[in-house]
C-alpha cells in the first residue's frame, strides 16, 4: 500500500512539474506584452490529445481596443507552408503526384537560372528550400504587400534568379519555390491554393473560422481579426495588415488559436480528424516529418539539440532528446509561431500582432521548459536583455549612417547630379525602378511594388540612400550607381544599410540596368 502510494506521490508532482501554472502563464503573457510592446497575443497549448490552454490577451487592434481572444483571427504567415506540404500529400496518396516528380511535368514552362537544374528540380525541392535559391531570394516579386505581379508572373520570372548556391547543397530559406508548389497543386487539382486548403484540410480537420488567404477572410466580413502593428521610432502603431494573393502557398493563412490548437492536435494525432478520418498515409507523414536537408546546429545550445533543418514545410530538431517539429512566421507587423513535440503528445501555439519573434519564443521556450522538465529559466529576461542590446547596435548604426548623409549633403560639389542618375532602371524579375527629381529631392518608386517608394538621400558620390515613405518597413538602403566614362550612370546595386531590414526585402539581388 505505502508502495503505492508512493508512486501516486511520485506520478502527482510529476504531473504538477511537467504542466506551467495557469496564472504563472497569464502573468508571463502580460509582461510579455508590456515588454516587447505587443498590443495583442494569443497562446493555444494541446496536450494528450486536448487544448489545456486556449486564450488572449491584450488588443487586437490600437485603434479600436478591441481585445484580443481566442477566437481573433490572425495572418499565420509561413506556418502556411506546413498546409502546403500536406496538400502535396494529400494529392501524393490519391496517385496525381509524387514528391520526386520533376516541376515540368506539371508546369512546362517553369525554368530556373540553370538549364539543368530547371529539369531536374521535383516538387520536393520546391518545399525544402534547397533549389538553390538564396535567403529570401525574390521575395520582392510579392513583398511588401500591393504588389503588381501573377501567380504566373513570379513563375516565369524565376528564369531570372542567379542562384547563390550549388543545387540540393544548402538550405536557404526562400519563399518563391512554396509559391511554385501552390501553382502545382491548382494546375493538379483545378482548385485555387485557397480553395483546396479551405476544402480537403481546413473542413474535414475542423478548422471553421479559419480562411486560405486574406482576402477570402474579408470578404466573409470577418469583424474579430486583428490589425497588424509595427515599431516606428521605438513604439507600435497600427500598419496594414494584408498579403498579396500571389504568395498564399508561402504564407497566407488566417486563423486563430482555437484553429491552430485544432490543427496541432490533428497533426500529433497521426493526421487523423476527429470523426476518426486519416487525411494523409504513415508513407507520407514519413517524408513530411524526416530530415530532407540539415544545417549546422550550436555545438552548445539551450535544449542540447543534435541536428536541426527542414523536412517538407517544418523545420525539425531535437530538444533534451524529444524530436520537435517547428515553423514560425512573419508579416509585417505580425509574427507567430506553432510548435509540436510529438511524442510528448504536446502542441504549443502563439499569435501576435506585433513583429517581435522575442515574444513568441519567450512564451513558447517557458511552456516547453515546463513539460521538458527544466527549471524555470527567466526566458522574458534573457530575451529582454538581448533585444535591448541587439535593438541599440541597430539604432546607432542606423543614426550614424543618417548623420553621414547629413555632413554629405553640404558638399555639394561632390552630389550626384539628376542628369547623372535620372531615368528608368531594370531588373530582370523585379521590373522598373523609377528614380526621378522634382528640383527639389530625388524619389525612387519601384513600379511592380507601388508601396515600394521613398526619397533618395545623398551619401557619396556615387551612393544614395533610399529612405522609404513607409516607416514601418524599417528597409532603407543604399543604392549604388555605377557611372560610364562621361558621369552617367549605367546600372546600380542595392542593399539595405542594416541588418535590421527583413530578408525579404532582398535588395541585394537586384541588377538593375537604365533603360533611359
Amino acid at each position: 500500500m505505502k508502495r503505492k502510494l508512493s508512486m501516486l506521490f511520485i506520478l502527482f508532482s510529476f504531473f504538477c512539474f511537467s504542466q506551467i501554472e495557469e496564472k504563472k502563464l497569464d502573468d508571463l503573457i502580460q509582461n510579455t506584452l508590456k515588454t516587447f510592446d505587443v498590443p495583442g497575443i494569443s497562446v493555444g497549448i494541446v496536450k494528450d490529445g486536448k487544448t489545456i490552454y486556449s486564450k488572449g490577451f491584450g488588443v487586437r487592434s490600437l485603434n479600436t481596443k478591441q481585445p484580443m481572444d481566442d477566437n481573433t483571427l490572425v495572418g499565420i504567415a509561413s506556418n502556411s507552408k506546413g498546409f502546403t506540404a500536406v496538400a502535396l500529400a494529400i494529392l501524393a496518396d490519391e496517385g496525381k503526384l509524387n514528391f520526386d516528380d520533376k516541376v515540368t511535368q506539371y508546369i512546362p514552362e517553369f525554368q530556373m537560372y540553370d538549364p539543368y537544374v530547371s529539369q531536374q528540380v521535383t516538387v520536393k525541392d520546391l518545399i525544402t528550400h534547397r533549389a538553390g535559391l538564396g535567403l529570401g531570394q525574390g521575395d520582392l516579386m510579392f513583398f511588401p504587400e500591393g504588389g503588381n505581379l501573377s501567380v504566373n508572373d513570379i513563375v516565369h520570372n524565376v528564369r531570372y534568379l542567379k542562384p547563390e548556391n550549388p543545387f540540393r547543397t544548402t538550405l536557404d530559406y526562400n519563399n518563391i519555390m512554396f509559391i511554385v508548389a501552390g501553382e502545382v497543386i491548382h494546375r493538379v487539382s483545378g482548385l485555387s491554393w485557397a480553395e483546396f486548403i479551405e476544402q480537403k484540410i481546413m473542413k474535414p480537420v475542423g478548422m471553421n473560422s479559419s480562411f486560405g488567404s486574406y482576402n477570402r477572410a474579408k470578404a466573409a466580413n470577418v469583424a474579430n481579426m486583428i490589425e497588424a502593428h509595427a515599431p516606428v521610432d521605438g513604439k507600435a502603431i497600427p500598419v496594414p495588415h494584408d498579403w498579396n494573393e500571389t504568395a498564399n502557398a508561402a504564407g497566407g493563412i488566417i486563423s486563430n488559436i482555437k484553429d491552430m490548437t485544432t490543427w496541432a492536435e490533428f497533426l500529433i494525432n497521426g493526421f487523423t480528424t476527429k470523426d476518426g478520418r486519416k487525411l494523409v498515409s504513415d508513407k507520407q507523414i514519413q517524408q513530411l516529418w524526416n530530415l530532407q536537408i540539415s544545417t549546422p546546429v550550436a555545438l552548445k545550445n539551450a535544449y542540447d539539440s543534435n541536428f536541426g533543418g527542414y523536412g517538407l514545410g517544418w523545420f525539425l530538431t531535437d530538444v533534451k532528446g524529444h524530436k520537435q517539429v517547428y515553423h514560425t512566421g512573419g508579416l509585417i507587423g505580425t509574427v507567430t509561431q506553432f510548435t509540436l513535440i510529438p511524442d510528448m503528445k504536446l502542441g504549443i501555439v502563439v499569435l501576435t500582432n506585433q513583429q517581435s519573434g522575442a515574444a513568441f519564443s519567450t512564451i513558447t521556450n517557458t511552456v516547453k521548459d515546463s513539460y521538458l522538465g527544466i527549471a524555470d529559466r527567466n526566458w522574458l529576461k534573457t530575451y529582454s536583455e538581448r533585444m535591448a542590446k541587439i535593438n541599440a547596435d541597430y539604432d546607432k548604426g542606423k543614426k550614424e549612417i543618417f548623420a553621414k548623409s547629413e555632413i554629405f549633403k553640404k558638399d555639394k560639389t561632390s552630389q550626384i547630379k539628376a542628369e547623372q542618375i535620372v531615368g528608368t532602371y531594370n531588373d530582370p524579375w523585379f521590373g522598373d525602378v523609377i528614380i526621378s527629381n522634382d528640383g527639389k529631392a530625388f524619389r525612387i518608386f519601384c513600379k511592380n511594388s507601388p508601396r515600394l517608394k521613398g526619397e533618395l538621400l545623398p551619401f557619396s558620390p556615387n551612393v544614395m540612400i533610399a529612405k522609404w515613405d513607409d516607416r514601418s518597413y524599417d528597409a532603407d538602403a543604399f543604392i549604388n550607381f555605377n557611372m560610364d566614362e562621361n558621369g552617367k550612370a549605367t546600372s546600380a546595386k542595392m542593399k539595405p544599410i542594416s541588418d535590421v531590414t527583413d530578408f525579404s526585402f532582398d535588395f541585394e539581388d537586384l541588377d538593375l540596368t537604365r533603360k533611359n
